[in-house]
């Protein structure tokens, strides 16, 4: 704990408390503010609005006896009351008020004198050991701030603030607001606070989840809550206070201030006698609210749940010697009683295993797994597997955690209804210029909220997941080696109906690429990362390949010049009592200046200003809206102060125009080098796919024989069917499972059926896999039982083009018809474009084919007991052979035989067969 050491005259020095991140810091330990309102009280014989010393004296003890360290004032005390509660241990959160029920801003006298008062204030008081922070103004009414508008009265308060700061440096500042003005944005402040009375349980806590993602990265403080024991029992107001305060510590507040200390309370210059929110009555006679106080505030913060889950945390590293030793330092200082970290050695070539080995020797929790390089999802399915707790916890070999990390998240997965629970990641103060560049530059990995507690996606460098969940959808997929592994997995979980939770307390600090190279190529690795997603995830990607988002980006504002403008609901007349910011999600509309594609066909529009002058005019339009979002990102990109300069802001210019190209780029590249079959490094096959996921299982057969089994298909209609044995229970989930991991594997675009028909006349499918841009191949799927492990398997489907490509090239020649008498150069153009887009058809119709015949070869090598050697005209005539007694008992002994593992063969077309069988 921080030392308290004694000072002149007796008088404790306390080291000032700092913000830092999320949470306060007194010292290197975090500091919980457990605190009470004092006052406002009728004046002394001093004429100073406090109580005698002696009473003062007496209220310190009965405070320090509850557990209180910290207490909030209306008013600017004198230097001696702060020597009293210093003496005591307790800080003060001074109050500096003015008249903020008056249009303050509507004269000019007004605004000068208010910033006399908070100068003179704080200079009367500037650097006392006992000042906890500086309130430079308290719930400016609603109407008020709607007479002068919400960004004035912002601009005002940072002006407070920034004198604040001038008189004492190291004083903190901080403004209280209330839900009737939750829409004010001031992030100049050292931490939010905010004055809360919600009595109903859920809604409060629902209601501290929401300012926890309002205060964004600033520390949460509830400065006032309370409840009337005149108009409600003292027992119930002790039970609410309790629920209150185990609340708002569990879901990650650094302070709470209950209203009042006393019933005692002198305001409007008169007693208030019909209320009483005190915790102790006017005598100082402790009330049961006392108690309920006492009970949270001498506990250790933040306390943990009944039966805390064991968590296993996985660091997986591949080349981290430079950040390896912080990061698993600094679950040292982690004080849950039940965890263990495992660390995963990708293959490192550097002193990554040595300094995870050192770590593992001095402290027995660190397990080290060293493995060849597998690449970043294969590791992170190696740690779940060696995992024992029933939660698995992952954070990044460049992240350091917070010492409470493990705390919040067994308190987030006490709501049964979340698989997975994410939070947070912020940038460590003590990054160089670069880093903190980067950190404000687009492509940040972030948390997507759906809710204020549901995520759409939690980052990989700060997730958690229930153990049995993870592994029931096999893990992460291998086939992201370096990024995308995280998306992955929060869209299966989703699309299994599954819940992900979001806790802004647990917080992990991410050091940023601190090179522009070393960024450079993390956008690289991302764009790729899309290319993987989108043929799996094909709904989830707008027409540019770009992620299309359900939730909102935490942070993101890379759209907001032409995104729809945050609303505020101000309720009738503006006198809503909860006057909520609502942030509209992105739109393409609103990202495309920042696309690639945008910036290509601005510089293409610009190249051809010699030709036409309108192209030209165009793609100087184009370029000044880019140029007109870069610079926004800029401006409102916040940096640390001691980096804040033209320098830096010139590097977030140029990393907010090279990220979407070069992300872009590497996409396209990616998708193209799929398409053309290079495949990826590892084989995604679904967890109920047991065949061994290497090169050994594709299909090797020769040109000839693939170009004959193509042609069959194209021959035989563009549709085709298939059949074979097979004497190994074959399945048809299990054949599905094995063709989409092929599918995946070659990087081929698929779709599932829906489920939903267009009508009665369209051929069922099961599988839409997509050749190329204008051609697809329906696949449908059927296995028959004919006892024990005896199966008789069917592939049917057809080859088609896309809808949409025939209209074209009917249009292409109705065009080339309607103007070869009246304009031949045209009618040549679009003959010839005719030409081309027939040709481009009738290649990828091949290439249709030839995938299915890819897929027929597959399952028949890969899938163990298929075969072509029982005759099939012989099973059509005993399908068709009339029933008869002796049939039946035929067909009874046969469903008890087992048939031999015949070896397997590629399949060969047999169109007359086909015929026979449907005939």
């Amino acid at each position: 704990m921080f030392q308290i050491e004694e000072g002149l005259a007796g008088v404790k020095t306390l080291p000032r408390v700092r913000a830092k991140g999320r949470y306060l810091f007194a010292g290197e330990d975090k500091f919980f503010i457990k605190g009470v309102t004092y006052g406002p009280f009728p004046e002394n014989s001093r004429g100073e609005q406090l109580p005698e010393d002696e009473t003062v004296n007496h209220d310190f003890e009965l405070m320090r006896r509850a557990g209180v360290n910290s207490i909030r004032v209306y008013y600017v005390p004198p230097r001696r009351f702060l020597d009293i509660a210093a003496r005591h241990g307790i800080r003060v959160m001074v109050g500096i008020p003015w008249p903020e029920h008056l249009c303050f801003l509507d004269q000019w006298e007004v605004k000068e004198d208010i910033k006399k008062t908070v100068r003179e204030a704080v200079a009367s008081l500037a650097g006392h050991p006992a000042l906890l922070a500086w309130l430079i103004g308290n719930e400016i009414p609603s109407h008020i701030v709607r007479w002068h508008g919400a960004g004035k009265v912002e601009k005002f308060l940072a002006k407070l603030a920034a004198i604040v700061r001038e008189e004492d440096p190291e004083g903190m500042v901080t403004y209280a607001n209330y839900p009737s003005t939750e829409y004010l944005r001031l992030p100049f402040l050292d931490f939010l606070s905010i004055n809360v009375y919600l009595h109903d349980k859920k809604a409060f806590r629902s209601y501290v989840k929401r300012l926890q993602n309002v205060a964004g990265e600033l520390p949460l403080v509830l400065s006032e809550f309370g409840m009337d024991s005149i108009r409600n029992d003292e027992d119930h107001v002790a039970e609410t206070l309790s629920w209150q305060l185990n609340s708002a510590f569990e879901l990650g507040v650094s302070g709470t201030m209950v209203f009042a200390w006393t019933d005692e309370w002198f305001t409007g210059g008169h007693l208030i006698e019909d209320w009483k929110f005190g915790i102790v009555t006017e005598t100082r006679k402790p009330k049961p609210a006392y108690q309920a106080v006492a009970d949270v505030y001498r506990q250790r913060l933040p306390m943990l749940p009944e039966n805390a889950p064991f968590i296993s945390v996985v660091v997986c590293a591949y080349n981290a010697a430079s950040t390896m030793d912080g990061c698993l330092a600094s679950f040292a200082k982690v004080d849950y009683p039940k965890f263990e970290v495992i660390v995963v050695d990708d293959g490192s070539t550097d002193e990554t295993g040595a300094i995870s080995d050192r770590h593992a020797a001095a402290a027995p929790y660190i397990h080290v797994i060293h493995q060849p390089n597998l690449g970043l999802s294969a590791a992170r399915n190696v740690g779940m597997n060696a995992a024992q707790g029933e939660i698995v916890a992952y954070t990044d070999s460049d992240c350091y955690v917070d010492p409470h990390w493990l705390h919040y998240m067994a308190w987030a997965f006490t709501e049964e209804r979340f698989v997975a629970v994410g939070g947070p990641n912020l940038t460590p103060a003590e990054d160089n210029r670069t880093a903190a560049c980067v950190a404000v530059s687009p492509g940040a990995p972030t948390h997507v909220l759906l809710t204020d507690e549901i995520a759409e996606h939690i980052p990989g460098c700060n997730m958690a997941y229930r153990k049995e969940h993870l592994a029931g959808i096999g893990g992460f997929d291998a086939t992201y080696r370096a990024a995308g592994d995280d998306v992955d997995v929060c869209w299966r979980l989703q699309d299994q109906g599954h819940l992900i939770g979001f806790s802004a307390a647990m917080t992990v600090w991410h050091h940023r690429r601190n090179t522009v190279s070393a960024y450079l190529k993390q956008q690289k690795g991302y764009g790729r990362a899309e290319a993987l997603l989108l043929p799996k995830h094909k709904d989830r990607f707008n027409m540019l390949g770009n992620s299309r988002w359900a939730g909102r980006i935490y942070g993101d504002i890379s759209g907001a010049l032409l995104a729809a403008r945050p609303i505020v609901y101000h309720g009738a007349f503006g006198m809503g009592l909860f006057q909520t910011l609502y942030e509209p999600k992105g739109s393409l509309t609103a990202y495309l200046p920042l696309s690639m594609e945008w910036m290509l066909l601005a510089v293409a529009c610009m190249i051809a200003t010699p030709f036409s002058l309108i192209a030209g005019g165009l793609g100087l339009a184009m370029a000044a809206s880019t140029l007109a979002f870069v610079a926004y990102r800029v401006s409102k990109a916040r940096l640390p102060e001691q980096y804040d300069n033209i320098t830096a802001r010139l590097i977030i210019a140029g990393l907010t125009v090279a990220q979407p190209v070069l992300r872009g780029w590497t996409r396209y590249k990616t998708v193209w080098t799929l398409k053309r079959g290079a495949g990826v490094n590892a084989c995604p096959l679904p967890l109920a796919d047991t065949t061994a996921c290497d090169e050994s299982n594709l299909p090797r057969v020769g040109i000839l024989r693939r170009l004959a089994a193509t042609g069959s298909i194209l021959a035989h209609r563009l549709s085709f069917h298939r059949f074979f044995w097979n004497d190994k229970s074959l399945e048809r989930d299990e054949l599905l499972a094995s063709i989409i991991g092929l599918l995946r594997t070659l990087g081929v675009s698929y779709a599932l059926d829906s489920g939903f028909a267009a009508s009665s006349s369209t051929p069922p499918w099961d599988l839409a896999a997509k050749a190329g841009k204008l051609t697809t191949a329906r696949l449908r799927v059927t296995v028959e039982n004919h006892g024990g492990e005896k199966r008789f398997v069917r592939l049917a489907g057809s080859v088609l083009p896309s809808g949409a490509s025939v209209l074209a090239l009917v249009a292409c020649l109705g065009a080339a018809a309607g103007s070869f008498l009246f304009h031949p150069i045209l009618a040549l153009a679009a003959g010839a474009v005719a030409l081309g887009l027939a040709g481009w058809m009738v290649t990828g119709l091949f290439r249709a084919a030839s995938l299915v015949a890819t897929i027929i070869q597959y399952v028949m090598v890969t899938r163990p007991g298929c075969s072509m050697t029982e005759p099939v005209e012989e099973r059509v005539t005993r399908v068709v052979k009339p029933r008869t007694a002796e049939t039946v008992a035929e067909a009874a002994e046969e469903a008890q035989e087992v048939v031999p593992a015949a070896p397997a063969v590629a399949v060969e077309p047999e169109p007359v067969v086909v015929e026979t069988e449907a005939a």
